[in-house]
């Protein structure tokens, strides 16, 4: 058993955000990017997001392309990635798309903490497959058990809490970074990462894989475990 390649997809702002306090979404990407962003999810296994983005953003997380879903079920693949997501404390809305959307071959996965589950026993009940991790969520574990289920891509699309746990535990094997033309400057709105201790400190340098151009927006790849001689 052998646990997933783990990338990491977010848009942030200029100057670190990835979202402001509008009660509307903050559309940071372009068309361009959201193709590329299409792309990526047609090549996982699996897409994560934290509960918060699920409490804030309502998202389908689908891959939306039908030339997509087409190549993934020609090649012997469910249409859509597996679902999953993460929350402590058990607080999901079972009204959300996230249920009710591109799970027609699989449920959701749910990782949650023991009291977590026994929150979301009744609640989800025929909507996802709940998996309590212990009195915390180990994402090490989470890992093993995706692996487990055959996971070989699991795309992380955020938010902050996952992106920082990810990459504070050193578990990130791959990050995709589209920087939008926009400034924030918000201290209450959400940032790419939470303060945290990571691999090497602030002097390390992570290795650059390429940088692309998307109309106004642009994609940084890092590979996050790899230092740059």
């Amino acid at each position: 058993m052998s646990r997933p390649y783990v990338l990491l997809s977010v848009a942030m702002s200029v100057d670190g955000y990835i979202d402001d306090t509008a009660p509307q979404r903050l559309l940071l990407s372009n068309a361009q990017d959201f193709d590329r962003v299409d792309q990526v999810r047609a090549d996982a296994d699996a897409i994560m997001v934290g509960a918060a983005t699920l409490r804030a953003d309502n998202p389908r997380l689908i891959v939306k392309d039908q030339d997509r879903q087409d190549r993934r079920r020609a090649a012997g693949r469910d249409t859509q990635p597996l679902k999953v997501t993460v929350t402590a404390s058990g607080d999901l809305d079972p009204a959300a798309r996230f249920w009710h959307h591109g799970t027609e071959q699989h449920r959701p996965l749910v990782y949650t903490t023991a009291a977590g589950a026994a929150r979301l026993g009744e609640r989800l009940a025929g909507l996802a497959e709940v998996v309590a991790l212990g009195t915390e969520v180990d994402f090490g574990a989470l890992l093993d058990d995706l692996g487990g289920r055959g996971i070989g891509r699991l795309m992380v699309e955020g938010g902050s809490h996952l992106h920082t746990a990810f990459l504070s535990e050193g578990l990130a094997d791959e990050l995709h970074l589209a920087i939008g033309p926009a400034l924030v400057g918000d201290p209450d709105a959400p940032r790419f990462l939470e303060p945290a201790g990571f691999p090497g400190g602030s002097t390390r340098r992570m290795r650059l894989l390429d940088v692309a151009r998307l109309g106004d927006v642009a994609v940084l790849r890092y590979l996050p475990k790899e230092t740059e001689s």
